[in-house]
């Protein structure tokens, strides 16, 4: 197995074999992220990647559930190249369960609903889709590199194709002067996706991080525990989407939370309240992403 860098992968992959597909993010232009700064994207040899396979099966002789197809954008790769590795996989791997990818909503609609039909049935059947915020401002000020109408189009197009979508968005991104835009858009955005998992970080910037200029020159102002737990609130209260796993408990976030809307959302909010109340909030050096 061969690894360039520091590879991340969702907190829900930490049990699963990770295949370094691409090295880096194709687009590697959010203000809020530092994680491939350091590299340069290209996509690896097809036959580096198949021996890597190789070599992680012969390691780990059974019991490999998961795959994860890492880095940043492993659906840039083209589908036909996708479906070749999802075969092999079959081959090696015959007790995999599920092969997920990091895909940003550009990469998605690059796709026609087929092709990624056609991923799922060959064995990719979950994306991890970084959003970030519903908020066109948001968007744009973060140099996101797409609009809230892209991430719909994008995660409609997952739903048509019958793949599995999971949601990430950023508590905290829209500074203090576009905390409740943030979050209705972002709950607005939800409500028409419905994806199976929808998950929030906390803003966190990293000094390697452009915004980390932005917020030491004051030019953004990074909301505080309560505000953030009111731009949860008014996101929760906005959101419809029935069934949707919905987990904030990451390391960054202040209070941590996890239910299945609609169903569960009384009950967060509550959770919320007594936060609030009670000042309860995750101390800053217990933090971290």
């Amino acid at each position: 197995m061969r690894y360039e860098g520091t590879v991340y992968r969702p907190p829900s992959e930490a049990a699963s074999l990770i295949i370094q597909l691409t090295i880096g993010c194709a687009r590697n232009t959010c203000r809020f992220c530092y994680m491939y700064k350091s590299k340069n994207f290209r996509i690896r040899p097809f036959e580096e990647i198949l021996e890597d396979l190789e070599a992680a099966r012969k390691r780990y002789p059974r019991g490999i559930r998961r795959i994860f197809l890492a880095d940043g954008d492993a659906l840039i790769v083209k589908t036909e190249t996708l479906l070749k590795l999802l075969e092999r996989i079959r081959e090696l791997f015959p007790e995999v369960e599920r092969v997920s990818a990091y895909g940003a909503p550009g990469d998605i609609l690059d796709k026609s609903v087929q092709e990624l039909a056609r991923l799922r049935e060959a064995g990719l059947t979950l994306i991890y889709m970084g959003i970030e915020s519903g908020n066109d401002e948001v968007l744009a000020r973060m140099e996101k590199g797409v609009t809230s109408r892209e991430i719909i189009q994008a995660g409609l197009r997952l739903k048509e194709a019958r793949m599995q979508s999971s949601v990430t968005l950023i508590s905290g991104l829209g500074d203090r002067d576009l905390l409740a835009p943030h979050a209705l858009d972002s709950a607005r955005v939800i409500s028409v996706i419905k994806p199976e998992y929808v998950s929030f970080l906390t803003l966190m910037a990293d000094p390697q991080s452009p915004l980390f200029e932005d917020i030491s020159s004051g030019r953004f102002e990074l909301p505080g525990p309560e505000e953030v737990i009111r731009e949860m609130r008014l996101f929760l209260e906005n959101t419809d989407s029935e069934g949707t796993v919905f987990r904030a408990n990451h390391a960054s976030n202040y209070i941590n939370l996890a239910g299945s809307l609609n169903r569960d959302t009384p009950r967060m909010l509550a959770e919320l309240d007594e936060a609030a109340r009670n000042g309860a909030f995750k101390p800053e050096e217990w933090r971290g992403l």
